[in-house]
């Protein structure tokens, strides 16, 4: 009797489940549809944006991705970040795709890097992708051998990842040595990328059944009607970007110096002390980052120090205009060794020397301004202040009595007017008669 309860019950669950998948045939099917993890990356290239960048490539490999799509829109940037990311690309175990979106997207200088390491490298109808010419740290062309050496480098590291996916191998040397920039079309044409794509859709539907040129990774695509998670820089990652701005940097770092000396000058306000060690803490990072010229960053301190002891010394503006010149070239030269798009910007530069000039030559004017007045406290406020004399060297000045005499050596008549010639003793006035008038 109990095996035979035992056997209905096992053969009702069997009808049940099976009626369960009849009824519901996408169960069977969700699991097998392909994922991709879409990567939004409109930044500079920077240490921070390159953690970034390699962590969401784990992410996608940890996850179980299909693939990972990097939604590229960069201007270029540090030469170290970006050769971290190429090779964290090259050693993806997951297929990785650089797709330069929206239109008006581009994949320039270091950018280029970034695409031709790519599995699959594709652009929107609007968009361009070039401009890989080295520069020095003026941002000006670099002259002689060193020029040679560093654009022969720099090409040839462009055309082993062109050549390692067979695309065009011809083209990344001109876009190192004569900076050419192609639009999507032309890319495609002349083989520098794989394909054009309007959408993500649709760029995911074109690979599908695409099989990867890379001989040490191969991969083949399936990824039609893949479900798309996108992520995008989070907080942190845009605040250390930006932190490490070095127009920004070169405000704080000022900024923690003047309120540290503030606080030495006048202890116990704490706030200026406060805020300028937190600034000078974060303009810290942001050297750790940049890798600051040292020479710029003694002009800088030497600037500062100059128009503070200007403030405690006459001078007559000498250390002033010392300081500004130390100033001025000091922030010039601060991130003279990085790439144009991290060098402080002239106008800043400019900005801030006018406005520290414009602040102590209100400071300087007011002060002489204050010495021109006359003296309206103390006894040298008593000169030239009329009086009457009241008899016995006595004289009402103000309506105060004071001991005086006469400058002309003649007796005070009482009821005559006097005027204050100067204060003798503390508490004797020396005076002349009002009809007298003062020796010129």
């Amino acid at each position: 009797m109990k095996s035979a309860i035992l056997r209905g019950f096992l053969a009702s669950l069997s009808v049940a489940i099976a009626v369960l998948a009849l009824s519901n045939p996408a169960t069977g099917t969700s699991s097998d549809r392909p994922r991709v993890l879409a990567v939004k990356f409109n930044l500079d290239i920077s240490p921070p944006t390159a953690d970034y960048f390699k962590s969401e490539i784990d992410h996608a490999a940890s996850g179980h991705y299909d693939a990972v799509v990097i939604l590229l829109d960069t201007p270029g940037g540090l030469l170290d970040s970006m050769r971290s990311m190429y090779q964290k690309e090259l050693a993806s175990k997951v297929p990785v795709i650089v797709y330069v979106t929206p239109d008006g997207a581009r994949a320039a200088s270091a950018g280029v890097w970034i695409g031709q390491a790519a599995d699959v490298l594709a652009m929107s109808p609007i968009s361009n992708i070039g401009s890989s010419s080295p520069i020095d740290s003026s941002g000006g062309n670099i002259g002689g051998d060193l020029r040679k050496k560093i654009r022969n480098d720099a090409a040839a590291s462009l055309q082993v990842l062109a050549a390692a996916h067979k695309r065009n191998t011809k083209w990344p040397v001109k876009a190192v040595k004569e900076a050419s920039n192609l639009t999507a079309p032309q890319a495609l044409h002349i083989n520098v990328i794989d394909t054009i794509a309007p959408s993500l859709p649709a760029l995911l539907q074109k690979l599908d059944g695409y099989k990867t040129k890379d001989a040490q990774r191969p991969f083949t695509l399936h990824l039609a009607g893949a479900q798309i998670d996108n992520v995008s820089p989070g907080f942190i990652t845009r605040f250390l970007n930006t932190v490490i701005d070095p127009n920004l940097i070169s405000i704080l770092f000022l900024a923690g110096l003047i309120g540290l000396i503030f606080e030495v000058l006048h202890p116990g306000v704490v706030l200026p002390g406060a805020l300028g060690a937190v600034s000078l803490v974060i303009s810290l990072y942001g050297f750790s980052v940049l890798n600051p010229s040292w020479g710029g960053v003694v002009l800088v301190v030497l600037g500062v120090a100059l128009l503070v002891i200007d403030l405690h010394a006459v001078t007559h503006g000498v250390l002033t205009t010392g300081g500004l010149i130390a100033l001025g070239f000091g922030l010039a030269l601060l991130f003279q060794n990085q790439p144009d798009p991290f060098h402080v910007n002239t106008w800043l530069v400019a900005g801030i020397g006018i406005a520290i000039a414009g602040l102590w030559a209100f400071a300087i004017g007011k002060g002489l301004a204050a010495r021109r007045r006359p003296v309206t406290t103390g006894a040298a406020s008593m000169v030239g202040l009329p009086g009457v004399a009241r008899g016995g060297n006595v004289v009402s000045v103000k309506g105060e009595l004071w001991n005086a005499h006469s400058a002309t050596g003649e007796p005070l008549e009482p009821g005559e007017e006097i005027v204050v010639e100067a204060v003798e003793g503390g508490l004797t006035l020396r005076v002349r008669p009002a009809r007298v008038h003062a020796p010129a």
